[in-house]
């Protein structure tokens, strides 16, 4: 029986680098941002992801300043480039069937979409979308990023892992090019 194309991928991404807790600096974590070499980190991870994905229908993040500029660098790397919606679901500590029922919403057909966020959140929602379990089954490093597919429809446990990488791995694909 030969392979049925894909209905929908989504690429889930854990913010870059960040700068060090310090409540007397942000005493509202989410405004905390991206360290100067996290940032730099970040525009090589952007590269990559670029290069890997090319066309997105949607780049999300949640509201947290970090993840907001992490998404707005991968979506400057598309092409074409995508502003970034902005979703409560990808918040800190947010439930990860929440953030797969908005992706059952949000992708249709044969579409791509890049979800950027926080961990513990991330790794259940990976593993949610493979086991049907909201239990952390990858590690996302900080700027890395695994690839889902749902071949049929996304809903829990219909998924496949495509790849996962680290931060360091899709740094070192962008810097290759």
């Amino acid at each position: 029986m030969p392979e049925r194309v894909h209905q929908a991928r989504v690429v889930v991404v854990r913010h870059g680098p960040a700068e060090v807790r310090d409540p007397a600096r942000w005493p509202d974590d989410r405004l905390r941002p991206l360290s100067e070499d996290g940032a730099r980190q970040t525009r090589r991870v952007a590269a990559a992801l670029g290069e890997l994905l090319g066309k997105a229908s949607f780049v999300a993040s949640g509201p947290a300043l970090r993840t907001r500029r992490t998404a707005e660098l991968i979506g400057r790397a598309l092409d074409p480039p995508r502003r970034v919606a902005l979703w409560p679901e990808l918040d800190l500590g947010g439930p990860a069937d929440a953030i797969l029922g908005r992706l059952a919403r949000s992708l249709h057909g044969s579409a791509q979409g890049v979800v950027v966020g926080h961990d513990p959140v991330l790794a259940e929602l990976i593993g949610l979308a493979l086991t049907g379990d909201g239990v952390a089954l990858a590690r996302l490093t900080k700027g890395g990023a695994a690839c889902v597919e749902f071949p049929a429809a996304i809903r829990p446990g219909s998924g496949r892992l495509l790849w996962l990488l680290t931060r360091k791995q899709l740094a070192a694909r962008a810097a290759r090019s």
